[in-house]
C-alpha cells in the first residue's frame, strides 16, 4: 500500500503494525503537509461486527477527547478500494518510542523514572475517568504508552494511544459486553465482561512491573492470583507495596481510582506522611495508615467507678499474700522455702488482677502493623509493655470480632460480655476490647473494618 492515497489527501508512508482485520499506516496528509496515523478496519473472512462496534467507538471517543498527551481525532471516513473495503480512522502522529520498544532495546528503568511515568500516566487517566461518562482504556500495557526523549531530569513527556478496546460506561448498559485487553494486564474482574476504573489501574499496574522486572506479567509466578515480582527487584518498600495495592486481584482492596492511586504513590515520595482515617463521632482513638504500615493508638479510658469494687479485691489479695510471704521467710531456714514457693503462683494471680486494672485504663495501647511485623504494646510511665510479643506479618491468619453478648450465672442472672477484637498470629491473640479509651462497639466495628481492607483478611464473626 506505500504509495497509495487514502481520502483523496493521506498518502501511505509506511506500515506500523498489522494484526487479524486491522492495519496502522504512518501517512503523509497531502493538504496540511503533516504525518499522521491512520487505524485501518478491512472486512475480510475474519472479521466480525464486534470488531466495527469497537473500531466506531474508537473514532466518536477520540473526536471527545482534548488532552496533550492523547492522540487528536482528524479525520473517518469509508475506503472502497478493489483491494481494500472497511473504514480509516485518521489521527495525530506522535514521535515517539512505546515502553515496549525501550524494553526490548535493553532501556532500564529507575524508581525515581518508574513513579515518574506512574504520576503520569495517572494524570492522564484522572481526565479519562472524571468524563462524563467516564472513558475506560482497558489495554493499557507497554505497547500503548509512548515515551518521548528525556529532558533535563524529566523521563521525558509520556503519551497513552489505542483506544480501539474502550469502553465507556453507556456503552455497557442495555447491551452485551465484549472481552478485550491483553493477557498479564488484565484483572480478573476483565475476563468476565466486566470492566470499571480500577480495572486501568491493574494494568498500570502490572505495565509498571514488567518495567522494573523486564518480565512480561503472564510469565510471573502467581500466588492467590497475586503477580509475585518483590523478589525479582531493589525497589523500596512503599513503592513494592504500592504495585501490589494496584495490582490486588479483589476490586474491594484495590485502590478504587486514579485520583485516589496518585495520592497514594505522592504520599509513599514521602514516607513521613501519613492518611489520617475518619472515625467514629466522639472517638478518642487515633488510626494512621500508608502503604507500609497501620497504626492505632488508644489513650487511657482513666479511672472508672466500676474498677473499684476489681481494685479493693486485687488490693486486699495481693496484701493478704504479702503478710503470707512475710511470715513464710521469717520462719526458721530451711523450712521457709517450700512456704514461699507455694506463694508464687497466688502472686501471679495477684499481679494478673492488677495488670487487667491497671494497664486498659491508666495505659496508653498501640498496636502496629508494618510490612514485617505486628506488636501490640502497653505504656504506662515511660515503661513499655508487649502483650503478647511481637509476630511476623505473614504468620496472621484471621481478625475475629466478637459483639457484645449476655450470658447467665448459676443464678440465672444475666452477665453481660463486651465486645472484643482479635488478631491471630500463629498461637498469639492480639486484643482490643471495650476498654480504656475504646467505649463503643462501634469503634471496634470501625477498627475492625480497617484492619480487614489494610491486612486484606475478611473478618470473622463469633
Amino acid at each position: 500500500m506505500i504509495g497509495e492515497i487514502l481520502g483523496d489527501r493521506y498518502e501511505i508512508q509506511q506500515l506500523l503494525g498489522k494484526k487479524a482485520g486491522r492495519r496502522t499506516l504512518l501517512a503523509r496528509d497531502q493538504v496540511t503537509g503533516e504525518l499522521v496515523v491512520i487505524k485501518l478496519l478491512s472486512f475480510g473472512s475474519d472479521f466480525e461486527w464486534d470488531d466495527l462496534k469497537l473500531f466506531e467507538r474508537e473514532a466518536q471517543t477520540l473526536k471527545s477527547l482534548s488532552h496533550l498527551s492523547i492522540p487528536s481525532y482528524l479525520d473517518y471516513f469509508e475506503v472502497n478500494f478493489p483491494t481494500i473495503k472497511g473504514f480509516a480512522l485518521v489521527q495525530s502522529y506522535i514521535p515517539a518510542q512505546t515502553l515496549e520498544q525501550y524494553l526490548q532495546s535493553g532501556r532500564i528503568f529507575t524508581e525515581a523514572e518508574v513513579k515518574q511515568l506512574a504520576k503520569a500516566v495517572l494524570e492522564i487517566l484522572i481526565y479519562l475517568h472524571q468524563l462524563h461518562p467516564p472513558v475506560i482504556h482497558r489495554d493499557l500495557k507497554p505497547s500503548n504508552i509512548l515515551l518521548g526523549e528525556r529532558s533535563g531530569n524529566s523521563i521525558g513527556q509520556v503519551y497513552l494511544v489505542d483506544f480501539g478496546s474502550v469502553q465507556t460506561v453507556l456503552a455497557t448498559e442495555g447491551g452485551t459486553r465484549t472481552v478485550v485487553g491483553t493477557y498479564g494486564y488484565m484483572p480478573q474482574e476483565q475476563f468476565g465482561g466486566r470492566t470499571v476504573v480500577a480495572s486501568d489501574l491493574y494494568s498500570l499496574g502490572a505495565t509498571l512491573i514488567y518495567l522494573v522486572t523486564g518480565i512480561h506479567p503472564a510469565d510471573l509466578p502467581q500466588k492467590d492470583f497475586r503477580i509475585q515480582f518483590e523478589h525479582l527487584t531493589n525497589l523500596s518498600p512503599s513503592l513494592t507495596n504500592w504495585l501490589k495495592w494496584m495490582t490486588e486481584p479483589s476490586l474491594e482492596k484495590r485502590l478504587s481510582s486514579a485520583t485516589e492511586a496518585l495520592t497514594a504513590l505522592n504520599n509513599s515520595l514521602h514516607s513521613t506522611t501519613v492518611l489520617i482515617i475518619g472515625k467514629p463521632a466522639g472517638s478518642k482513638i487515633q488510626l494512621t495508615k500508608n502503604s507500609d504500615s497501620l497504626e492505632i493508638i488508644i489513650p487511657p479510658g482513666g479511672f472508672d467507678p466500676s474498677i473499684i469494687l476489681t481494685g479493693l479485691f486485687a488490693i486486699a489479695w495481693n496484701s493478704f499474700i504479702l503478710f503470707w510471704t512475710i511470715g513464710a521467710l521469717s520462719a526458721p531456714f530451711p523450712i521457709n522455702i517450700p512456704f514461699a514457693l507455694f506463694s508464687l503462683p497466688f502472686w501471679g494471680a495477684g499481679l494478673f488482677m492488677l495488670n487487667g486494672i491497671i494497664l486498659p485504663w491508666f495505659a496508653r495501647t498501640r498496636l502496629r502493623l508494618t510490612t514485617e511485623q505486628i506488636a501490640l504494646t502497653y505504656e504506662l510511665f515511660g515503661l513499655k509493655f508487649h502483650r503478647p510479643r511481637p509476630s511476623l506479618r505473614e504468620n496472621i491468619t484471621k481478625i475475629v470480632y466478637t459483639p457484645k453478648y449476655f450470658t447467665k450465672d448459676s443464678d440465672g442472672d444475666r452477665d453481660e460480655v463486651p465486645a472484643k477484637l482479635e488478631i491471630w498470629a500463629g498461637v498469639k491473640k492480639y486484643q482490643l476490647g471495650t476498654t480504656g479509651a475504646i467505649t463503643s462497639e462501634a469503634e471496634l466495628e470501625w477498627l475492625a473494618h480497617e484492619l480487614k481492607h489494610w491486612l486484606g483478611i475478611d473478618i470473622t464473626k463469633e
